[in-house]
């Protein structure tokens, strides 16, 4: 019985944190990204930083890859930082990134429906 508990446990670890990183982009510049496939739910992790506290700026628009379709403007600040931005439909997609004197970095990570749930606006 013991055995059979490990077992269990070792196998079923990997799937207990089933966030899983899809692509990663960082530049300096404009651009659009290479296409990506994700499934509903999926976060976009954003990190922005530069030299400058003014000045400096990073806009994100999603794009449906085939037929390049305008999704949104994910992404609009003038300020160093951070953050995430949860989505609820899947695709294959593209971003058009325009930064201003900046560095940016940004992943797009699959997650299960339960890591989903975790994830509140602000504010609420």
């Amino acid at each position: 019985m013991k055995k059979s508990l490990i077992i269990f446990l070792l196998l079923a670890a990997p799937l207990a944190g089933a966030e899983q990183l899809v692509r990663e982009f960082s530049g300096t510049g404009n651009t659009t990204t290479a296409q990506f496939t994700v499934e509903a739910p999926w976060l976009l992790d954003w990190r922005l930083d530069a030299d400058y506290e003014q000045l400096t700026a990073l806009d994100i628009t999603l794009v449906e890859a085939h037929g390049q379709r305008h999704v949104g403007r994910v992404l609009h600040t003038k300020r160093k930082g951070n953050g995430l931005k949860k989505f609820e439909e899947g695709g294959t997609y593209q971003l058009r990134i325009s930064s201003t004197l900046a560095r940016w970095r940004i992943k797009i990570i699959q997650i299960s429906e339960e890591e989903s749930e975790l994830y509140t606006p602000r504010g609420q």
